[in-house]
């Protein structure tokens, strides 16, 4: 899963990275309105972490942008203000969810969890397809019960696919979500490369089947 932590706050920008790094999240960090703007212009994310708050504006000006680009994508807010009017207006606008500050990293995450189980996995504990099952937040993939060992970048690309199932993703895009927007082109193309050979082995060895097709001079498509 791919986050975006809008926040102006250093040490709390800091504090989140760390946590959801350590839990196997891509993070990336805009300290400012225009940063954070342009981030999501160029971008995709599965969740955006957005505080109200900012040196040169405000989070809530942000929504609409968010919004008008991908209404998969989750957005939770941060506020110092424990404000009704706040809460309302940010939930009027398309936000998810909103959280007042101080908070416990753990009560934060508990929510971003629940946001990825209600938007991307549309409230599903698990995902199917054919006979595969997939256990999203313990990271397992298992053909009729048998579970199939995937490495991290394998599970997030095969997740990727799954959320863009039928849409063919170029392989830029691919590299941008599993290494985030300072991936190194040549070598990460390369990698996924590697990835997605091994991906498609492993799918096709206990299925039978080749569910990634090469679009010629375009990237991939996952279908099943």
């Amino acid at each position: 899963m791919k986050l975006l932590f809008v926040e102006d706050e250093p040490i709390l920008v800091e504090e989140m990275n760390s946590y959801f790094s350590s839990q196997g999240f891509v993070c990336e960090q805009a300290i400012s309105f225009s940063q954070a703007a342009q981030k999501i212009h160029n971008y995709r994310y599965d969740i955006v972490i957005l505080d109200i708050t900012l040196p040169d504006g405000t989070g809530m000006e942000l929504i609409s942008g968010i919004r008008e680009k991908d209404i998969e994508t989750g957005i939770l807010i941060l506020s110092a203000k424990n404000s009704l009017n706040d809460k309302i207006d940010s939930l009027n606008l398309g936000a998810d969810d909103y959280l007042t500050k101080p908070f416990y990293i753990e009560e934060l995450s508990a929510r971003v969890n629940a946001l990825y189980r209600r938007k991307i996995l549309k409230g599903s504990q698990n995902i199917h397809f054919d006979a595969f099952t997939i256990e999203p937040f313990s990271k397992k993939l298992s053909y009729k019960k048998q579970e199939i060992g995937l490495t991290r970048k394998e599970f997030e690309m095969l997740m990727y696919f799954l959320v863009n199932k039928e849409r063919v993703v170029s392989k830029s895009a691919i590299a941008e979500h599993l290494w985030g927007d300072h991936f190194d082109q040549q070598d990460n193309f390369d990698t996924v490369y590697v990835h997605m050979k091994n991906l498609r082995k492993k799918l096709s060895s206990a299925s039978g089947k080749d569910y990634i097709r090469t679009v010629y001079g375009m990237g991939y498509k996952f279908s099943c």
